[in-house]
């Protein structure tokens, strides 16, 4: 049976996306790159048993999430704190986890690697496990011109993977670039109630504005300072990077804790289950009080609309396939 041929187009900006944050010129995505990127990614060597990679907790069919765990599940099946977050347009992020704890997309794979409950290994142990299988050579003279296997280069061929994995094909990007396709009559119900209510945390076209927020969470569930592990400063107690809102049928469970199985949980939340706290967001009370008095037809109409951000050719894109040769 003949292979389907897959184009390389490299890295390009949605036409409705801005500018990216990350500086694709100091890294530019090459087919080669994205290809070691790739093998990189679905590679098991890089965990201390070589049991899982970084496919397994970021899982194309769910937007690169894991799904099912509301934490991520590492070696041995050791569980994490929080759940794992999409990889999903990333070079247009300035910050990465739910705490913001790493800053550059090219560090962005250490955590998962050397953390103890997610992958446990060390970059010496990654670099030798690579260095001794002879396919790693020849990946690695085509991407870089040298045989030569650093840590350097797994960290920018990753991040040429990561770069291209861009979700921009929902209904809602077809509508926003005018290609004739229309929002129905409850899907713009809930557009304009989405605009009113939740915009200013998950701005448009990315549906987040990269912030660290306190969403009312009740911190007994799961308890966890969140961004404040990492500033030492108390203002940002139970504070975590706002998520995307983009593939929400796909990425279940949602917050940081995936507590939460359906949307219909979610907008409850924000309707009546808002925890008060010296650090939730203002954007969340009301004249003093805590929620934002959702009735049914607009929750009805605002799921509507979210599911409108869902990008079925994300999570099917062959060339993101772990068997994009099958």
């Amino acid at each position: 049976m003949a292979l389907t041929r897959i184009e390389f187009t490299g890295f390009s900006t949605p036409v409705n996306f801005p500018a990216p944050v990350y500086d694709v010129v100091k890294n530019p995505v090459t087919a080669d790159g994205f290809k070691l990127g790739r093998k990189l990614f679905y590679e098991s060597a890089l965990s201390r048993d070589n049991s899982i990679s970084c496919g397994n907790c970021h899982i194309q069919a769910a937007g690169f999430t894991q799904h099912g765990h509301d934490v991520s599940h590492g070696v041995d099946d050791r569980l994490g704190n929080r759940n794992s977050p999409p990889i999903m347009n990333l070079a247009w992020s300035k910050s990465f986890m739910w705490d913001g704890g790493v800053f550059h997309l090219e560090l962005f794979p250490i955590s998962p690697i050397t953390n103890p409950v997610e992958m446990d290994e060390k970059m010496e142990n990654v670099l030798a496990k690579l260095k001794a299988d002879k396919a790693y050579e020849e990946l690695f003279y085509k991407a870089y011109g040298s045989k030569e296997i650093t840590g350097n280069k797994v960290f920018n061929a990753l991040t040429q993977f990561m770069l291209l994995c861009i979700s921009s094909d929902s209904k809602y990007d077809s509508v926003m670039r005018e290609t004739g396709v229309k929002f129905n009559e409850i899907e713009q119900k809930g557009y304009t109630l989405f605009k009113n209510k939740c915009s200013t945390c998950h701005q448009e076209p990315l549906f987040t504005d990269g912030t660290f927020r306190n969403n009312g969470l009740n911190n007994t569930y799961n308890p966890d300072i969140g961004r404040q592990a990492i500033t030492l400063d108390a203002n940002d107690q139970f504070k975590f990077k706002v998520p995307s809102l983009r593939n929400n049928a796909f990425t279940v469970p949602y917050m940081h804790d995936g507590r939460f199985t359906s949307l219909d949980q979610v907008l409850e939340h924000y309707s009546t289950g808002i925890t008060n706290s010296p650090t939730l967001d203002p954007l969340l009370k009301q004249n003093g009080t805590p929620g934002l008095s959702l009735n049914a037809e607009q929750k009805m109409a605002l799921k509507a609309f979210l599911n409108t951000l869902n990008d079925k050719h994300f999570i099917t894109r062959k060339d993101l396939s772990e068997n994009h040769e099958k």
